[in-house]
């Protein structure tokens, strides 16, 4: 027989409200050491949400130290006991906003059971989500504009993002050329070609998106990147008489379109 527990009461009757002894109140000194603590946490993704606002805004080298610990609501000094320099601050902020995700997406494809197309538009539409359509879009337009005057951050981002993130989508295209689902074109170059439109929409929220031009070109970026993926899965998978054979024939430049 199932057991079913009665309901709870929402709230003390008065009389029983006045017979119940109240909860001892924690001492002022604890509680205030308490918030401390909490705020002690929650100070660095403080430090590193001001630092991505400022580094958008006015690019790598124009910010200085000072005005993120300002941002912050901390001393300069406090900044540096976190991050001992304004590379150290950036490329937290590279990992925070972009190594993390690319980590995530890694473990997602790992054990993904369905197709290789819908894998790939969950990773495409996920970094969308997560990256492409918040300020961390950001990062690329700095990268772009400034990392060939900092080669050591240069190094750091190739490192940190475009070599996991190129793996990534070029592990899923080989997974499904070797699963008979993808035509067996070169997985480098396809991966090349799936990332660049997304890219692409991010710089253009950072620039032109943010300039009220007349007679621009309107782009909504959810529907640019469905057409995207579009476009290039019912051009990248195999037709469905190949379905199912490893590594469908691969075309060869200047073929005409596939039967």
């Amino acid at each position: 027989m199932k057991l079913v527990s009665p309901a709870l009461p929402t709230a003390l009757s008065p009389a029983l409200a006045a017979a119940t002894p109240a909860a001892p109140a924690a001492p002022a000194e604890a509680q205030a050491g308490s918030a401390r603590q909490r705020r002690k946490e929650a100070r660095p993704q403080e430090l590193l949400a001001a630092a991505l606002d400022l580094f958008v805004e006015k690019g790598f080298a124009a910010t200085r130290a000072e005005e993120v610990a300002q941002r912050a609501g901390v001393s300069k000094g406090t900044l540096y006991l976190y991050y001992p320099s304004k590379e150290e601050l950036f490329k937290a902020v590279v990992r925070n906003s972009l190594s993390a995700l690319i980590t995530e997406g890694a473990e997602i494809a790992a054990r993904y059971e369905g197709d290789s197309s819908s894998l790939l538009a969950v990773l495409l539409q996920t970094w969308w989500e997560r990256v492409g359509n918040t300020p961390a879009a950001g990062i690329h337009k700095i990268v772009l504009s400034e990392v060939r005057n900092f080669p050591d951050l240069a190094q750091f981002y190739t490192d940190e993002v475009i070599n996991p993130s190129h793996a990534l989508i070029c592990g899923c295209v080989r997974r499904g050329i070797a699963r008979g689902e993808f035509r067996d074109l070169p997985a480098e170059e396809v991966t090349t070609a799936l990332i660049a439109p997304v890219i692409f929409m991010a710089l253009h929220r950072h620039s032109f998106g943010c300039c009220p031009v007349s007679n621009g070109v309107e782009i909504e970026p959810g529907a640019v990147l469905n057409t995207h993926l579009e476009l290039a899965l019912r051009g990248l998978e195999a037709p469905p008489a190949a379905r199912g054979q490893k590594g469908a024939p691969r075309r060869t430049a200047g073929a005409g379109p596939a039967a």
